[in-house]
């Protein structure tokens, strides 16, 4: 793909949106860019330091669009955005930076995507790799934009990045080897429009492979399986209810992989992440790296060691014998069933957070199974206590430190209190990190 000469516009200057415009100048481009916050927040990094004076300011309106030969919006920058649907009704071409990474990326790709797990599929394949003694660039939607890797001259054997939705949007030839869709439940439905178009933007993974790619699918999610369209690449999917003729499955205290005739064997207790999900996320993550060439040892080694990833149903203290966890990285409906699914002791639950359109009333079987109280916070608390609050004791605890509190106040010896939110945290927080910082923060103040 030629950029120089092309005048291109980055909207979203986060650390996506300032790789790709470094990547973009480096190769010829004239690179444009804006971003909601002020030009003054930005100067400094325009004029001087990684900038070097490459960059043009524009301002935040539909009227930047003119003369623009391709627009590259930054991961969350909804259709509905002035700036990118005045691009998208004009015809202006629109690539996520994953799609203009894998133009000028040199090695094969694994590909994550799943409402649920992609951070711990993707964490866990890049442990898998490294024991097995292969290089590997490790990030995406996670960590490193795939855009600082693109292109460049390093020993890594494959690119495993973690991909989401809102990058998928905007592909045209992103091509992985392997493509994981580990599950799909309603979620960014604000975003999407509806759950259907969440679902085709995430089965895009695997829109352009071919006969010799692979595509790891879970068999046992009623939205993929199966999925609304029927992918080129042969499948292998990853089952804990069945036993597909090719894929891994479970038997007995085993998974069992079956590819090609052959038959592994992998034991069960060698998984040290909590959850029957977590079963499902290191069954993928096998599949995947045995395609990719990755040994059994290295396979094995990785996983006993694995501890999972950080807010993802984390261990964060006990005090008088109750046990807290943090699952702040929990930002959908999904995410909080396969958290309380994960406990068999009785749970306080704290959801909240900014509302995502979220399909509360599909966890009032678990609520009713498993939560002891409900305890809400932020800007959700209300409509999520219109789902729930007639299956659990509820409670609107206020501000997170404010709800915590009451949630171990409320709490017994052998309970759990568990930080699941099913929502963003953009209403008090930068990020899901943040929340789950101060989460800790406040349990360790108790």
């Amino acid at each position: 793909m030629e950029l120089a000469g092309k005048t291109i516009l980055v909207i979203g200057l986060g650390k996506t949106g300032k790789s790709t415009a470094q990547f973009l100048a480096r190769r010829g481009a004239r690179v444009a860019v804006t971003d909601t916050r002020p030009a003054a927040d930005f100067r400094e990094w325009i004029t001087g330091g990684n900038g070097s004076g490459q960059y043009v300011w524009t301002p935040y309106e539909p009227s930047s669009i003119a003369g623009i030969d391709l627009v590259i919006p930054s991961p969350g920058i909804p259709p509905s955005d002035a700036v990118l649907s005045t691009a998208l009704r004009r015809g202006v071409p629109v690539f996520s930076e994953i799609e203009l990474a894998s133009r000028f990326l040199r090695i094969p790709m694994i590909a994550v995507t799943g409402t649920n797990g992609k951070t711990t599929v993707t964490t866990l394949l890049g442990e898998i790799f490294r024991e097995s003694g292969m290089e590997a660039f490790v990030g995406g939607n996670i960590g490193t934009p795939l855009i600082e890797r693109a292109g460049a001259e390093e020993s890594d054997r494959y690119a495993v990045v973690e991909v989401s939705s809102f990058q998928l949007q905007y592909i045209e030839t992103f091509r992985p080897f392997v493509s994981l869709i580990l599950n799909v439940t309603p979620d960014h439905v604000d975003y999407h429009g509806s759950f259907e178009a969440y679902r085709r933007a995430k089965e895009r993974i695997f829109e352009n492979q071919q006969g010799g790619d692979r595509v790891v699918l879970n068999a046992d999610d009623p939205f993929l399986s199966p999925p609304l369209t029927v992918p080129a690449a042969p499948v292998l999917p990853f089952s804990t209810l069945r036993e597909p003729e090719e894929g891994i499955f479970l038997r007995g205290d085993r998974m069992l992989l079956r590819t090609g005739g052959a038959e592994e064997e992998y034991p069960l207790d060698m998984i040290r992440i909590p959850g029957r999900h977590n079963v499902e996320n290191v069954m993928a993550a096998i599949l995947a790296a045995r395609t990719a060439g990755c040994s059994r040892d290295g396979i094995s080694s990785a996983v006993r060691n694995f501890r999972g990833v950080s807010h993802r149903i984390e261990f964060a203290g006990e005090k008088n014998g109750v046990s807290f966890y943090d699952d702040s990285k929990g930002t959908n409906t999904g995410a909080v069933q396969r958290a309380l699914e994960t406990f068999s002791r009785p749970v306080i639950l704290l959801m909240g957070g900014r509302d995502k359109d979220g399909d509360f009333a599909s966890l009032e079987e678990a609520a009713r199974k498993r939560v002891k109280r409900l305890v809400l916070f932020g800007e959700a608390a209300e409509r999520i206590g219109g789902f729930l609050g007639g299956v659990v004791p509820t409670e609107n605890g206020g501000p997170l430190e404010h709800a915590v509190r009451r949630a171990f106040e409320e709490a017994a010896p052998g309970d759990v209190v568990l930080l699941s939110p099913g929502c963003a945290s953009f209403d008090a927080y930068t990020d899901y990190r943040q929340r789950g910082r101060h989460f800790k923060q406040i349990v360790g103040e108790l």
